[in-house]
């Protein structure tokens, strides 16, 4: 399997749930993070945490949807922190409503986050991973975007877009030695659907927890380079 000490990873999303369980397990082998996000006080609290294993680590506030933000952020992003061998597309936000009642304006923000938003990150990374002929990239779907539901519109189709999106990105950039990756979990015990959704209670004992959906991450990445796992999902087992 392959050795991911000393390599450079970025983390959208990197400063709760499922993107700070990632960057910490990133940490853990030895791997040089940097985190983005909106809220810069969760940002360098995140930051502190992964400081205390011993590895470089730097976060940048941003919006991911819009892109001048995405740009410039990371041009100077990569400028003083180096540039990338992992990227995890993994910030995203969610809001359910019936299709006639969910203002047009949330509607296109959730699409414009989650689908936008890999979209403009990946488009200012890749070059680099291009011009050294390999990296990793793995983007958080959901398996929202396999199936649509009931008030799930905006989600269902900003997922099933980025699946979309990562798989024909796979096509493209294996000829680099790129891998791409598409994950699309079931509902994870975060913030996010604890919190603010309320669409599982989190137990421990029947909810997948974002450490697990971080273990699968590190699995991936130390795949040896001739592998490529294309897409995966990850479910609890209970029902």
């Amino acid at each position: 399997m392959e050795n991911l000490k000393g390599k450079k990873a970025l983390v959208t999303g990197g400063s709760r749930g499922l993107g700070k369980a990632i960057a910490l397990a990133l940490a853990a082998e030895g791997v040089e993070v940097a985190i983005t996000g909106r809220n810069e006080k969760s940002l360098k609290e995140t930051t502190k945490e992964l400081q205390t294993r011993g590895i470089k680590t730097m976060y940048s506030v941003f919006d991911i949807s819009n892109f001048q933000e995405v740009e410039f952020s990371l041009k100077k992003l990569q400028n003083d922190f180096g540039t990338f061998d992992i990227l995890i597309n993994n910030a995203g936000i969610a809001a359910f409503g019936s299709f006639l009642d969910m203002p047009e304006k949330e509607w296109m923000n959730i699409v414009q986050t989650n689908l936008f938003g890999p979209y403009y990150v990946s488009k200012i990374i890749l070059p680099s991973m291009v011009e050294k002929k390999g990296g990793d990239i793995i983007n958080v779907s959901s398996t929202a975007g396999l199936k649509g539901g009931a008030t799930t519109s905006a989600y269902s189709v900003s997922k099933a877009g980025l699946i979309s999106l990562s798989e024909s990105l796979m096509f493209e950039m294996r000829k680099h030695n790129i891998r791409v990756t598409t994950l699309t979990p079931s509902t994870i015990a975060s913030d996010m659907s604890v919190k603010e959704l309320k669409i599982t209670d989190g137990n421990p004992e029947k909810v997948l927890q974002p450490e697990d959906f971080a273990d699968l991450v590190i699995d991936i990445l130390k795949l040896n380079k001739r592998a490529l796992l294309a897409n995966a999902s990850l479910w609890s087992t209970n029902p």
